[in-house]
């Protein structure tokens, strides 16, 4: 009997089905000790991402328990910490699910060089369809344009199909000692802004993602062509933090919507759209593996010269969702209030940061990454420089989002503005996106005192619009 240990290293990939890593750590017939090393290199996750963990973490620690294992926390340099570890229980191996960000991957180069002799780091599938780097164009080359990806995403085999987790693995016998959760103080003590989150329907871990995948796949999935622009309705799969973690695979959604079409032909064109943004996930996970300085320069080298503005007072305004433009502000607030914002308003804050404001995209690139409970390096970074025109299959920055017809648009009976920014209440819908071409006996019946109980535009989008064209232009002249 092999009595030296198998250590099993979690990281993002948070759950014991379709987990290469900590299966192969099972099958080796060794005893399993799992292991989540809370790094201390590398960017440091955002507040609410840190409060997903927290929860994701006691959840998997859970689920080991059930089944006889404690799951191992320590804390530190992943370089320092998985070496001492291994000579301190004498272990034959480390499994490890293959890295894809740059800061993880290099965390496990300079693990694979720091384990003692004989001790090997085995590296897995990444969480991801494809192994990132394989869907090439024909010339071998990254593909830089989201269609072309895709095509060649359908030209290669079907994902893997995922496994369950393992029936049965020899925990070991002793842990040695570790971190308690709560010492790494990942919750917010004073003030305690995640409230929202708990009243959001959050449940991390992964039981919740397997129950919002299955929500999910049981109704929005059918209308989700239609309905995921809609933040007025409950139209998308609220997937992606479950998907940041690793307490649900890719692989598993990808499977799931693909089973469920395959029962219910009138499930097929939300299905594929379904697919269809998983693999926008897959396009990041692929641009920020060629191009790793993706979330810190222009994936387009000439908007390094983008006369950007520092405008402090005009980022602030936006952070709190105070801008005047309500579906802005409604976003804003959503993202605040639950650690998680509607996509396509996603697009229209983003814009208007970028476009109306002419703030950098890193700065909004920041913000969500401390405010987003899916706060994700790739699509993070790679959605940002999207949207301000300097990404890869962007957006032209000649493409400004008018909020208030975004608004008329998406949320035609202003159900979502009016859950977010409750100072608009009682505004009727033909005015509710744009209150200030309102007459002001309608804005006085509905409450509502232009610059008083909410704020007037900080900017007047065709000024705005102009602006930014003035900007891309002189980018281009120069």
């Amino acid at each position: 009997m092999n009595d030296a240990p198998a250590i099993a290293w979690f990281r993002r990939d948070l759950r014991l089905a379709d987990q290469p890593a900590f299966a192969a750590a099972a099958r080796s017939g060794r005893p399993v000790l799992p292991v989540f090393i809370l790094p201390t290199t590398g960017r440091p996750r955002g507040g609410a991402s840190l409060w997903w963990l927290h929860h994701a973490l006691d959840a998997l620690a859970g689920e080991l328990a059930r089944r006889g294992s404690t799951l191992l926390l320590r804390r530190g340099d992943p370089a320092v910490v998985l070496p001492q570890l291994a000579a301190e229980v004498g272990a034959a191996t480390v499994h490890c699910t293959a890295a894809i960000d740059p800061d993880a991957a290099a965390d496990e180069a300079r693990v694979a060089r720091a384990l003692p002799p004989g001790i090997a780091l085995e590296r897995h599938a990444p969480d991801a369809l494809h192994v990132p780097g394989t869907a090439l164009s024909a010339a071998g080359t990254p593909l830089r344009v989201f269609t072309p990806f895709w095509r060649a995403l359908l030209a290669r085999p079907e994902p893997a199909t995922p496994q369950p987790a393992p029936r049965r693995w020899r925990p070991l016998p002793a842990t040695p000692a570790g971190d308690a959760l709560a010492d790494w103080a990942l919750l917010p003590a004073h003030p305690d802004w995640a409230g929202g989150f708990r009243g959001a329907g959050w449940r991390p871990g992964e039981a919740g993602a397997q129950d919002a995948l299955e929500t999910f796949l049981d109704g929005p999935v059918a209308a989700y062509a239609r309905d995921r622009d809609r933040p007025d309705r409950i139209g998308t799969s609220r997937l992606s933090p479950h998907l940041h973690v690793g307490a649900l695979s890719p692989r598993q959604a990808w499977h799931a919507a693909r089973s469920r079409a395959a029962g219910d032909s009138r499930l097929a064109g939300g299905a594929d759209a379904f697919l269809r943004e998983l693999a926008w996930r897959e396009f990041s996970l692929h641009l920020l593996h060629h191009w790793p300085d993706l979330p810190r320069t222009p994936f387009q080298p000439d908007f390094a010269r983008f006369p950007w503005r520092s405008d402090a007072a005009g980022l602030r305004a936006w952070q709190r969702g105070e801008t005047g433009y309500p579906l802005v502000d409604a976003g804003m607030r959503e993202l605040w209030a639950t650690g998680w914002m509607h996509n396509r308003v996603r697009m229209v804050v983003a814009s208007f940061l970028v476009k109306h404001l002419l703030v950098h995209w890193r700065e909004g690139e920041a913000w969500f990454w401390d405010t987003l409970v899916d706060a994700d390096p790739a699509n993070n970074a790679a959605s940002w420089q999207w949207v301000a025109g300097c990404g890869a299959d962007a957006a032209p920055y000649f493409r400004v989002f008018n909020p208030a017809l975004q608004g008329a648009k998406f949320d035609p009976d202003g159900a979502y503005v009016r859950r977010w920014v409750p100072e608009l209440a009682r505004v009727p819908a033909r005015w509710v996106h744009a209150p200030w071409t309102a007459p002001e006996d309608e804005l006085r019946a509905a409450g509502v005192t232009p610059g008083r109980e909410y704020p007037r535009p900080l900017v007047d989008h065709a000024e705005a619009r102009a602006r930014a064209l003035a900007a891309y232009a002189s980018l281009r002249a120069a």
